[in-house]
């Protein structure tokens, strides 16, 4: 499964054509089905979302779960499948960006690439920015830090280790 760290600021060109990060493409060259990425508007976000095969076969055989609510499946199959949109990538490591998709996440001249680890996201570069702003505002409100994360992360293994003892 390919891993998105980052964020890229690309051109887009009046064919729709915008250059995948390099350190995003040699990701995908380690995946089940290199020279593809899938695309879909963002459930939460006037953004899209990407992603590889391996991480859309992951969520498929997650939805296969009996503990997963059935309208929530319903969501994922028809709002993920179902405008999920196959692009691949030519050989200068460009996607032409679906004109749908494109209109929905509000992207002209540029596209601005966001790692989200095991997926990505595309933006308008100006909605990013204002995400990212909203979201550093609920981090210092909360008091959020990584030290913090990590901590609960060991304390909850360490949870989970007792339980098997």
């Amino acid at each position: 499964m390919a891993i998105f760290l980052s964020t890229y600021v690309n051109k887009v060109d009046r064919k729709g054509r915008c250059s995948i990060p390099a350190q995003f493409r040699q990701s995908l060259a380690k995946t089940s089905a290199p020279g593809t990425v899938y695309l879909w508007p963002s459930l939460n976000h006037q953004a899209l979302e990407g992603a590889d095969q391996d991480y859309l076969d992951v969520l498929s055989e997650s939805l296969e779960s009996p503990d997963l609510d059935s309208d929530e499946r319903d969501m994922i199959e028809t709002f993920i499948f179902g405008k999920l949109i196959p692009v691949s990538l030519d050989g200068e490591g460009r996607i032409v960006l679906p004109k749908e998709l494109a209109e929905f996440a509000g992207i002209d001249e540029e596209a601005a690439f966001i790692g989200r680890r095991k997926t990505f996201q595309i933006w308008e570069p100006g909605a990013l920015k204002a995400h990212e702003q909203t979201l550093r505002d609920q981090v210092v409100r909360k008091d959020i830090s990584l030290s913090q994360i990590v901590a609960k992360a060991s304390r909850a293994a360490a949870g989970r280790a007792g339980e098997g003892a």
